[in-house]
């Protein structure tokens, strides 16, 4: 989606050593967002160089601009060869990728849209494959110990997907409770806790408390979403509540953010995850591996997994055995 290529699952693009490359930054980006650096508390450590945090990062940086940049230098070709032959990039349809997309916003706006947001664009729609993962993971943890819950995102799936197809985006509209899953889902454990920190561009007041310039600020999304203040019965896993309500519900959401900062990538996710899950519910029967519910324990990091990895047995569902048989 983002530069046309596949680096997890085509066979021979995934044996490169481009490939490679790519997965071992991604994975060294997600392990630095959830690791703490010493010399914040101990300043000293920073001035003896101890730790040598700052040291990766900055290395890790400079692989991860190269690499975005040959990504864009790459497109920025393609765009030259299509606009050579005639073949254009005038419309969104023909903008085949985010880059590609993005090039043709630098080419009206060439001091703002730099390659260096473009950058960090992929860079912040990248790091947030973690977190839809870990989304869908909470959301399958969830029906399992909601069977009620799960029979009813089934029936949904059932009557508005024919038995002859596999569920596609274009028919996300047409499951709204599969939706309010997903959203509750989020309230619940938002896999970002305490979303991504923020910085006061100038001094303000807010609430009467007086911000500085400056000020770091970060916000406690569980806290939020656990708030009996704000919302009803808390803890429980009740999807119901995003239903019929015009959307009241969900603007109190703020597992991407609020506001001009608010994450990017959040229509993108919506859609992912509601579609893994969607499809996961409708191809295969799920049980627990045991009477017991599901463990909901919560494990640490910036991002937020389960203590537990969720175990589960499934088998494909008698009415769409022919038809997985022949994918």
């Amino acid at each position: 989606m983002i530069a046309n290529k596949r680096f997890y699952s085509n066979a021979d693009e995934s044996s490169s050593e481009t490939a490679k490359e790519f997965r071992d930054i991604i994975k060294e980006t997600i392990a630095a967002l959830g690791t703490s650096n010493a010399a914040d508390f101990v300043p000293l450590w920073r001035w003896l160089g101890i730790g040598g945090y700052e040291k990766k990062l900055k290395s890790l940086k400079k692989r991860r601009d190269k690499f975005f940049q040959s990504l864009i230098d790459e497109q920025r070709e393609e765009k030259k060869k299509m606009t050579a032959s005639r073949q254009g990039h005038g419309s969104p349809a023909e903008r085949s990728t985010v880059i590609d997309l993005l090039l043709s916003m630098q080419d009206d706006d060439p001091e703002y849209f730099t390659d260096a947001i473009i950058k960090g664009f992929i860079a912040a729609m990248l790091v947030a494959t973690d977190t839809s993962s870990l989304t869908m993971e909470w959301a399958m943890s969830l029906l399992l110990n909601n069977p009620k819950t799960l029979k009813i995102v089934k029936a949904e799936l059932d009557a508005n997907i024919e038995q002859s197809s596999i569920l596609q985006e274009r028919d996300l509209h047409k499951l709204p409770y599969l939706q309010a899953v997903i959203l509750e889902t989020l309230r619940i454990h938002p896999t970002a806790p305490l979303l991504a920190p923020h910085e006061s561009s100038q001094d303000c007041i807010v609430s009467g408390f007086r911000v500085p310039k400056g000020t770091m600020l970060l916000v406690n999304a569980w806290k939020i979403h656990r708030d009996p203040e704000i919302w009803e019965e808390p803890c429980k896993f009740k999807p119901e509540r995003f239903l019929n309500n015009e959307g009241k519900e969900k603007g109190k959401i703020m597992a991407f953010g609020l506001g001009r900062r608010r994450c990017p990538g959040e229509g993108l996710a919506l859609r992912v995850v509601a579609l893994v899950v969607g499809t996961l519910v409708q191809c295969f029967e799920w049980e627990r591996v045991d009477d017991m519910d599901i463990d909901m324990d919560e494990g640490v990091g910036q991002t937020m997994p389960k203590a537990k990895a969720l175990e589960a047995m499934y088998k494909p569902r008698d009415a769409i055995v022919d038809l997985l048989s022949r994918l």
